[in-house]
């Protein structure tokens, strides 16, 4: 084989171990992103912990809205408030009579879900760094 060849069949073996990598880790990415509303679809509307509470059922713009405020920081939180309060939905108004929910399975797996969900991104917090002893 001529040299020539060698070094384009590595550059090529190299160029697509990188491509590979970036089509998982856009994958990846991609599920992470999709994931949170998912899982809060299933835990708010699937799983009825909507109406549990007393609360109605949100739209696609509303369970994103949702899972954002779950996982992001307070300046996130106050941000998508800001949001809400300026477009004023419909379903901002009297649509809700807030109640404990009852103590069933179905509940519980929708509180978990989305005490998960809220929970995750906020966990390298709570890690303290480690002091030089001397």
């Amino acid at each position: 084989m001529r040299p020539v060849i060698g070094i384009v069949l590595r550059i090529l073996g190299i160029g697509a171990l990188v491509a590979g990598s970036i089509a998982v880790a856009l994958a990846a990415l991609i599920a992470v992103i999709l994931l949170g509303p998912l899982m809060f679809w299933v835990a708010w509307n699937v799983l009825d912990f909507a109406s549990a509470l007393g609360l109605p059922e949100l739209s696609f713009w509303g369970i994103v809205l949702a899972t954002l405020f779950l996982v992001v920081g307070w300046f996130g939180k106050v941000v998508i408030a800001a949001i809400i309060f300026l477009v004023d939905p419909s379903w901002f108004h009297g649509a809700a009579e807030v109640r404990w929910p009852e103590p069933t399975f179905r509940n519980f797996v929708a509180f978990a879900l989305l005490a998960l969900l809220a929970s995750r991104p906020h966990a390298h917090a709570h890690k303290r760094p480690r002091r030089n002893k001397r």
